[in-house]
């Protein structure tokens, strides 16, 4: 079973598409930047959490989210993810036995289905790598396109062509 700081990391990962280290290091507090969870606009990532240093903000659109940061916040407090008795690297090692317990390894796959959602949240259909549609119009094609662009600046990649990876591509049908 899992701790509650690893359960609530996974969470923030399932809910925003964070990386495992950003989730680890997740403080609620600098991240809501001064709002409470369910008024916030925005989840801000501190540069010194994510990959590259790459400051970002991911809009928050869903209960599901604020309840995510609320649970975040009520277990943290104006602390990280990281229990406060533990070294990033100790919690590491935890985090990777608890996950690897329940199978479910490096948490990378929640990345994909935050994508994955988001994208059919921004363009009302599924993207190819769950089986979207095939022959999309005009009016989707610019959806696509600006639906990878949220999804890629959201995820933090600052090349579209990794968002590739997440979402499939519609030349490969």
């Amino acid at each position: 079973s899992l701790s509650p700081h690893v359960r609530q990391s996974i969470e923030l990962q399932k809910q925003f598409g964070l990386r495992r280290e950003e989730a680890m290091k997740f403080s609620p507090d600098y991240a809501l930047g001064g709002y409470d969870p369910y008024s916030a606009p925005v989840l801000k990532i501190k540069p010194s959490w994510a990959k590259g240093g790459r400051a970002r903000d991911i809009p928050i659109t869903s209960d599901a989210q604020r309840d995510a940061l609320m649970a975040a916040l009520t277990l943290a407090g104006d602390g990280s993810l990281i229990p406060i008795d533990s070294s990033y690297k100790q919690h590491l090692g935890v985090f990777e036995r608890e996950t690897r317990a329940i199978g479910l390894g490096q948490t990378h796959g929640l990345r994909h289905l935050y994508a994955q959602n988001r994208y059919r949240e921004l363009t009302g259909f599924d993207c190819p790598a769950v089986g979207g549609v095939f022959d999309l119009s005009d009016e989707q094609k610019a959806l696509d396109m600006s639906a990878r662009q949220t999804v890629s600046n959201e995820l933090g990649h600052n090349r579209l062509s990794v968002t590739g990876i997440y979402l499939g591509s519609w030349s490969h049908k």
